[in-house]
């Protein structure tokens, strides 16, 4: 019923030893501050950390490390820092929930938060609030694991297997998370990389901005790289093309301004302007864009589109086109940071060059691709980007 803060389940004895299925524990924000609970839990999902505060209070009588609360996270965080996988097998995973309110009511609804793991344990000296004295306490920080392999759900079979005696750790640990998996196996050494990140959600991994092997979409994306490699300007002004398709696609006015000169661009290498609204209700955004051809196996890195972001000033946006990937540490620092970049990476590119050759070509992509350039040639201008929102 999560009635406690910190609700331990019964011990059942395995054959490697006693385990503990669980450990729930709920925080109440709305408490936070009263007599009752004077500290303030902290729950950063999106960053994977939850500082919680053990259930020791100023008017305990029992030893510090004693309540029933306390002892059972005290010996979890003992598990959690065993040496050894065998030792990890049989640790406690955490389960965190918070109370949550509905229908303007605080009490009688929680949240579940994730699957949680002692990354430390300390003494700490807390204030009591109106009872004006001190007393210590244990505040627990947290590591929760990602659950994104599993969809952000947690299968409750795994913590009903760990509650049957006749199942062994390593049975159980076959229906636990991949990432608590890979925990057991590598130790707190792993962390950084199995810990919740929502930003890591948003992050493909370079295998799927591919085309498959053998596919069509990589000949095209090859035959693609073949006919601009040497010949940048030409394959700056096939990006912008390829920006302006994907931009209209939100349904938003889009127009395509120049091409930047060969040398100095400084990041950019076109510039276009997205139109949002109309009258006194709408706005224009300047969009520096960045080409780049290079190997269909090759990678984008952050301080390539760092390039870009140092361009962009308020109210204007970048696009960066290539016949490459974008790296994952380089994703994850632009969603973390929130940089206004659109990615086009060489599978998205030939997609929508071939959507372009079925619509006009026959599906010619060589033709589509000789009829972009030609059709409609941009000027290489040496202008500023600010100056496209006077057209």
């Amino acid at each position: 019923m999560l009635e406690a803060g910190i609700n331990p389940m019964a011990k059942i004895t395995a054959a490697a030893g006693v385990r503990r299925p669980a450990v729930m524990i709920r925080s109440s924000p709305w408490k936070a501050g009263s007599e009752q609970t004077p500290w303030h839990d902290v729950f950063d999902l999106d960053n994977g950390h939850v500082r919680y505060f053990g259930d020791h209070k100023f008017d305990t009588a029992k030893p510090l490390g004693s309540t029933t609360g306390n002892a059972a996270l005290l010996e979890v965080f003992d598990g959690h820092q065993a040496p050894t996988a065998a030792g990890r097998a049989a640790a406690a995973p955490l389960l965190l929930f918070r109370s949550v309110s509905r229908n303007g009511k605080v009490k009688g609804h929680v949240e579940f938060c994730g699957v949680g793991l002692i990354e430390r344990a300390e003494r700490v000296v807390q204030w009591a609030g109106r009872a004006r004295t001190t007393f210590t306490n244990y505040v627990f920080d947290l590591a929760v694991i990602d659950l994104a392999a599993e969809g952000d759900k947690l299968d409750w079979e795994w913590i009903t297997a760990r509650r049957v005696a006749s199942r062994s750790d390593a049975e159980v640990l076959e229906l636990a998370p991949t990432a608590w998996r890979e925990w057991v196996k590598r130790g707190h050494s792993v962390l950084p990389r199995v810990r919740r990140r929502v930003a890591r959600s948003r992050v493909i991994k370079v295998r799927d901005q591919r085309p498959a092997s053998g596919s069509t979409a990589e000949t095209d994306l090859e035959a693609v790289y073949r006919r601009f490699d040497g010949d940048k300007h030409a394959f700056e002004a096939l990006a912008s093309a390829v920006a302006a398709r994907v931009m209209r696609a939100s349904g938003h006015s889009y127009t395509e301004g120049w091409l930047t000169r060969r040398s100095g661009d400084g990041g950019a290498d076109f510039v276009g302007r997205l139109d949002l609204g109309s009258g006194l209700a709408g706005t224009k955004l300047v969009v520096l864009g960045q080409a780049k051809c290079i190997k269909p196996d090759s990678l984008v890195s952050a301080e390539q589109i760092a390039r870009v972001v140092a361009r962009l000033r308020r109210g204007w946006i970048g696009v960066y086109v290539t016949t490459g990937s974008y790296s994952e540490p380089a994703q994850l620092e632009m969603v973390e940071d929130q940089y206004p970049v659109v990615l086009i990476n060489g599978q998205d590119l030939v997609k929508e060059l071939r959507e372009i050759a079925l619509e006009d070509h026959g599906g010619d992509l060589s033709g589509c691709v000789e009829h972009l350039l030609n059709s409609r040639p941009l000027e290489v201008l040496n202008r500023r980007p600010e100056e496209i929102l006077l057209g």
